[in-house]
């Protein structure tokens, strides 16, 4: 294997829950140039990785299929050994059926998965012994490799570590309060109740993209927390992950931001309202929590994904989640 690529083009957390293939095929192909196709926004979290030739970008913004086209015709040309796809989209099997590529892999539940050279079930259920993503996705590689685990990991640079040094001077906690799904986002108002529960002497940074800023200011002021400090937007994925690192605990939703400090093998706090671990999504540091309602609710879960809104209207499964859940992970 000379040249292989990876396809993830989905969300921030399906790309740090793909690194794994990325640390696996390095070491036995350590030879190997390793390209990895994302979607744009996404490329920050992967730059100057040690283990990567090339990071590429498929802007789906404007134009997004004569995008599509000229990847293909681009990826024809480098004449790949292996493609991998981690993707169950048309789009993405699009590229790995008309790749050219001698090995074409991915999971059967992809529309053209006909068309690869291997095929492999991706099944999520809710039982007790469900595998980890991380742990299918390795699936896609085990016959060219063999059935060992390797871990997700970032590699945040210098650089990244420098910028992020003036806010490590003190114990401090890191709060990642949004979601894109309101069933996976801990509300606000219970954001408000820990933080204002907090040692006034404990720093809390609060993370998250520039259009989650107002969010964390809020949850700032009416907690009346005043050794609080918004770092929302004004922090790269790396550097937010940097932070994370040396944090004494991360306090995340069911969202990308649990994946980031799993990668960098970060103590986390995972709050888990209409989801469940179950899934397979779950934190993989070593130090990591799971908080969810302790009641058994027969609506939960309500969805593989979040939803915009509770379908049922009351929304228990994280207003029943009780605030000591959150202060104990501290003791």
């Amino acid at each position: 294997m000379k040249r292989i690529l990876i396809i993830q083009t989905a969300s921030l957390g399906d790309v740090i829950l793909s690194t794994p293939l990325v640390e696996k095929l390095h070491h036995f192909y350590p030879n190997a140039k390793i390209d990895f196709l994302l979607k744009y926004g996404y490329e920050g979290v992967l730059r100057r990785h040690p283990y990567i030739h090339h990071v590429i970008v498929w802007d789906k913004t404007e134009k997004k299929y004569q995008n599509l086209f000229q990847l293909i015709s681009i990826f024809r040309e480098k004449k790949y050994d292996m493609v991998i796809n981690v993707q169950r989209f048309f789009s993405s099997g699009l590229i790995t059926a008309f790749s050219g590529a001698k090995v074409k892999v991915g999971f059967s539940k992809n529309p053209l998965s006909l068309l690869f050279t291997k095929r492999y079930k991706h099944t999520i259920g809710i039982s007790s012994d469900n595998p980890h993503e991380t742990e299918r996705n390795l699936k896609l590689i085990e016959h060219y490799t063999d059935d060992s685990y390797y871990p997700m990991k970032l590699y945040p640079l210098k650089h990244h570590m420098a910028k992020v040094s003036q806010y490590k001077t003190k114990q401090y906690i890191t709060l990642s309060p949004a979601s894109l799904w309101f069933t996976k986002q801990f509300p606000k108002e219970k954001w408000v109740e820990f933080v204002s529960s907090l040692d006034k002497d404990l720093t809390v940074y609060l993370l998250g993209s520039p259009k989650e800023k107002s969010l964390c200011d809020e949850i700032i002021t009416e907690s009346k927390h005043t050794n609080s400090l918004n770092l929302a937007g004004k922090l790269s994925f790396l550097e937010s992950t940097a932070l994370m690192k040396d944090a004494i605990m991360n306090y995340v939703n069911d969202s990308a931001p649990m994946h980031m400090a799993s990668a960098v093998n970060a103590p986390v706090a995972a709050i888990y309202c209409s989801t469940v671990p179950e899934f397979g999504f779950g934190p993989k540091s070593n130090n990591s929590h799971i908080i969810q309602v302790e009641e058994k609710l027969s609506c939960r879960p309500c969805g593989l994904h979040g939803l915009k809104k509770c379908p049922k209207e009351h929304f228990e499964c994280a207003s029943k989640i009780e605030n000591n859940q959150l202060l104990e992970c501290l003791e």
